[in-house]
């Protein structure tokens, strides 16, 4: 019982020296790569897909059909700064904003 405090600190031996630069970027090295890895697989497809839809908006006009985020089909009758009017039906009218259209179809 006497000798197992004396077997530990024999077991652990003399602590290793260890190299300043290349241990500060081995503790690092992981962060880098996992950050590589989300922005290639999450970050740029994001941005490229805002980068698509934000042409879509500027690129409607009025006589396009279009599917909003809601799931309504219709005709575009006016577009505004921030919001376009779709004719759902003859003679009814809806107001959306333009961030909620995620489909535009050609004119018809």
């Amino acid at each position: 019982m006497f000798f197992f405090p004396v077997a530990l600190a024999y077991a652990e031996g003399a602590p290793q020296a260890a190299t300043p630069g290349l241990s500060g970027i081995m503790s690092i090295a992981p962060l880098i790569i996992l950050f590589v890895i989300f922005y290639f697989l999450l970050i740029r497809p994001q941005q490229k897909r805002a980068k698509e839809h934000k042409q879509m908006l500027s690129a409607i006009q009025k006589g396009d059909n279009v599917i909003t985020s809601g799931g309504i089909h219709g005709k575009v009758a006016s577009v505004n700064e921030d919001s376009i009017s779709l004719e759902i039906s003859d003679g009814v009218k809806v107001k959306v904003s333009k961030e909620a259209v995620t489909v535009r179809k050609s004119q018809g």
